[in-house]
């Protein structure tokens, strides 16, 4: 599982909902860069990306991971889950702030997806 999320309180919080639930987590990363270098090294189950990171909006990343079959839930202020769908039909969207049973469950639907 990898997690990549610019705000650091909420990727500690994130990470912290998913290792509880019984994953192994990568992250948070803050930027683009060392989220392609983490995702290259090691491929993910799944991950869940903050749409807008340090340096840069996270599409192109996840159109690559999702071309690898890696599971992609975004996370985001910015965008609502409704303009993620649109660009990403087969991700996972949540809305920020969001409760820890819902990240725990979209994990679970994405997981389950293919």
């Amino acid at each position: 599982m990898l997690v990549a999320e610019d705000e650091f309180i909420i990727g500690c919080d994130l990470c912290h909902t998913v290792e509880e639930a019984g994953y192994i987590v990568e992250g948070p990363f803050e930027d683009l860069s060392s989220t392609m270098l983490a995702f290259q090294k090691n491929k993910p189950d799944i991950a869940i990306l903050d749409v807008q990171l340090e340096d840069g909006i996270v599409y192109p990343l996840a159109e690559q991971m999702i071309a690898e079959n890696v599971p992609v839930i975004f996370h985001s202020g910015e965008m609502t889950p409704a303009e993620v769908a649109r660009r990403f039909p087969s991700a996972l969207a949540l809305a920020k702030p969001c409760p820890p049973a819902e990240v725990i469950d979209s994990i679970q639907r994405a997981t389950h997806h293919g």
